[in-house]
């Protein structure tokens, strides 16, 4: 079975938490992510994704060292004409540090949502990443 990557961020912003963001596409939400590109390393190729679809640069953040979620699942995609393809996405914490001009490149737009768990977004991949996000930041909290 064909292998497949990606790698993105979760995006939050405000301290106390107040807002994290998502993309907006036609049919669903998701995060800021994309395929890695030839040797890349997984966190190069989150930075990529993360300024190409929303011009947030690597100094516009400060990612929690500390905080790494993975997810394996299957996908048919367009590119290879529904084969059954393995699909790791990869996704990283980053605290926004400045305010940043929002430009969408690859989806119709993009939202700020409240961070106000239990979210319910989407039950295969986002959902529990943001609970897994939920517990990590609690633990943070307490010591």
């Amino acid at each position: 079975m064909r292998k497949l990557k990606s790698c993105g961020f979760i995006v939050t912003r405000g301290n106390p938490l107040q807002e994290f963001l998502l993309m907006i596409h036609k049919d669903r939400l998701d995060l800021p992510k994309g395929h890695v590109d030839g040797n890349e390393t997984e966190i190069e190729c989150a930075l990529r994704e993360l300024a190409e679809e929303t011009a947030i640069r690597k100094e516009d953040i400060e990612i929690d060292p500390e905080f790494r979620f993975a997810t394996t699942y299957q996908v048919r995609p367009k590119k290879f004409k529904g084969e059954i393809c393995e699909k790791t996405t990869i996704i990283y914490h980053a605290y926004l540090v400045r305010d940043v001009a929002i430009q969408v490149t690859e989806h119709p737009d993009y939202e700020w949502r409240p961070w106000d768990p239990p979210h319910r977004i989407q039950p295969e991949t986002i959902d529990p990443l943001l609970e897994r996000l939920e517990r990590h930041l609690e633990r943070e909290a307490e010591g």
